[in-house]
């Protein structure tokens, strides 16, 4: 599974994004795509993930804030952000679970993408 995600960018603090995250090669594999986040200095953690019956899950952090959803295409999952804080600054990384393993160190990943936040 190979996944391609994009849209970060610098942008205000109470500001707006949209990241996206398209899935290729076997996504049959898949039951499941999310967003980690990196901040400087501390580990990846998840921030929102989507099963392929729909069913969203949020980190505390952002719930109210950010809404994951899935594409007309259901390879494809986007994450809204709005109300952006400084915090929020990272490397967000589109993430999918293995349908034989769930979400863990079997994790497909794909490359980041720098999301500044200013305040």
């Amino acid at each position: 599974v190979q996944l391609q995600a994009s849209g970060g960018g610098l942008v205000q603090a109470g500001g707006s994004l949209r990241l996206s995250c398209a899935a290729s090669g076997s996504i049959f594999s898949i039951n499941a795509m999310g967003w980690y986040r990196q901040a400087p200095g501390k580990m990846r953690v998840m921030v929102a993930s989507i099963t392929d019956g729909g069913s969203a899950h949020y980190a505390d952090s952002v719930k109210g804030r950010f809404t994951i959803s899935r594409g007309y295409a259901e390879n494809t999952v986007y994450l809204q952000m709005n109300s952006l804080r400084s915090e929020y600054t990272a490397v967000y990384y589109c993430a999918a679970a293995p349908r034989a393993t769930g979400w863990g160190l079997s994790n497909y990943w794909g490359q980041g993408t720098l999301v500044t936040v200013s305040s």
